[in-house]
Order: structure tokens, then C-alpha cells, then sequence
């Protein structure tokens, strides 16, 4: 049985490029899969008991949503180092 497709990234040269590739979803494949495990398990340890308690403020869920996006972000960049291209 054959694997998934291939992905093909475009290589990128600049900050704005690796954005770009971002947001149009090249890395959402696997950056959203790292982003749910490590976002849950980091708002699990630093937000549990605010959640549990029933005491979330507006900062807590700032909280949480930054303990998904920094993973994101981080997977993401991971993702797309490979194919950066020198100017």
C-alpha cells in the first residue's frame, strides 16, 4: 500500500516568504499536530486548576491559545528550515 503523497515546499529566502508558506497551510499538517499535543499537555501543567476550578479569566484563555500557538509557530519553522534557500 502506498504512502500519503508528497509534499513539495517551495523554497524560501526571507522572513515574509516563510510567512506566506505558513498561512496559505504548507506546515499546518504537521505544525497542528504538534501544536495539540504540546499545547494541551503545557495548559494542562500551567492552566489545570484555573480550568478545573471554573475560574478562567480572559488571560487565561490568552493563555492557553498562546500555549497552542507558540508550538505552532515553532513546528512550523522547523518544518520549512530545510527549504530555505540563501538570498
Amino acid at each position: 500500500m502506498p504512502g500519503p503523497p508528497e509534499r513539495v515546499v517551495p523554497p524560501w529566502a526571507t522572513r515574509r516568504q516563510a510567512c506566506r508558506l505558513i498561512l496559505r497551510g504548507v506546515t499546518l499538517h504537521t505544525a497542528s499536530r504538534v501544536a495539540l499535543v504540546v499545547g494541551t499537555l503545557l495548559s494542562v501543567v500551567n492552566q489545570g486548576s484555573v480550568l478545573i476550578a471554573g475560574d478562567a479569566s480572559v488571560g487565561t484563555v490568552i493563555r492557553v491559545v498562546v500555549n497552542y500557538l507558540v508550538p505552532f509557530t515553532v513546528a512550523s519553522v522547523g518544518y520549512l528550515a530545510p527549504f530555505r534557500q540563501p538570498r
